[in-house]
């Protein structure tokens, strides 16, 4: 039988009238009353608001994870199981509720409290590089403070974080096809978020973890793991950490996994892990229209 992962995208797939076919289905309905109770506002009118308040990172988080759960139910009803799972920053929480590790409930307080804290983070910046050298990039991060390799998305594309002069003598030194400064808040999977995952780290501990149903390859470190405790270590150190998306996407060949669905709106993890492994297959389920097609 083919082994097949699902991974999750995180913040920069959101898009206005994301999840629009999901609103009225009666087997999520239960969900999104449940997710509005818990945030305080409501995730379908957020979703398609013109004025694309999906995209603030108070909105945009909560919003991905409740559709990302909610397609996860909508797979399992009709019989779908992964062999691995793993998310993209924001994603490893609904990599975690697909494995099974917390419930929808905990995992979206979990989210909401996230969301809050880096909304509200004012230092530092974020910047992509795409087409670099990364020998230069290694030397020139090791020889450069206050800046840090964020995501390490594949052979030829990057976010950088920290301080906004450590981002800019990146920038200015590392030679690139292309360098695109980030609409962010703060300076993401950085020590500049130190503060706000301290504070994160209170909610953390009160949230129980239950040994994962499949293998989680996290973040921070793509071992796949299903041991409660180190899953929640893994994310406790990811706000600060580096997202190794690169290392994830080469670890799915070596434990057999053929097939991988990307769960979630767009295809922008499927754009990447086709540069890394180009032999996977790779699929998409970003809509109940979707689902009709397995």
């Amino acid at each position: 039988m083919t082994k097949t992962a699902w991974v999750f995208p995180g913040q920069g797939s959101q898009s206005v009238g994301m999840g629009a076919d999901l609103f009225d289905l009666p087997e999520a309905k239960a969900k999104f009353e449940l997710s509005d109770k818990i945030l305080g506002w409501s995730v379908a009118r957020i979703c398609q608001s013109e004025d694309d308040k999906v995209s603030r990172t108070l909105y945009t988080q909560p919003c991905l994870y409740v559709i990302e759960a909610i397609l996860v139910d909508l797979l399992k009803a009709r019989g779908q199981q992964p062999d691995f799972v793993a998310g993209h920053s924001l994603g490893e929480y609904s990599a975690l509720y697909a494995a099974k590790v917390f419930s929808f409930e905990d995992g979206l307080r979990l989210i909401k409290h996230r969301a809050e804290l880096m909304d509200s983070a004012c230092d530092g910046m974020m910047a992509a590089l795409l087409g670099f050298d990364r020998d230069q990039l290694e030397q020139q991060l090791q020889q450069t403070p206050n800046v840090v390799l964020a995501n390490d998305n594949n052979a030829g594309q990057v976010v950088i974080s920290g301080t906004p002069d450590g981002v800019e003598a990146i920038i200015n030194n590392v030679k690139s096809k292309k360098a695109v400064k980030l609409n962010v808040s703060g300076a993401f999977h950085s020590p500049l978020m130190a503060a706000a995952a301290a504070e994160f780290q209170r909610e953390l501990d009160a949230v129980h973890f239950s040994p994962a149903q499949v293998p989680v390859l996290s973040n921070v470190d793509p071992a796949p793991a299903t041991d409660a405790n180190l899953l929640k270590d893994r994310l406790s150190r990811q706000m600060t950490g580096t997202v190794r998306w690169r290392e994830i996407s080469l670890k799915m060949p070596e434990e057999g996994i053929e097939r991988v669905v990307e769960v979630g709106p767009g295809k922008v993890l499927t754009g990447i892990i086709k540069r890394t492994c180009p032999n996977l297959v790779l699929e998409n389920i970003s809509s109940a229209a979707d689902l009709t097609n397995l």
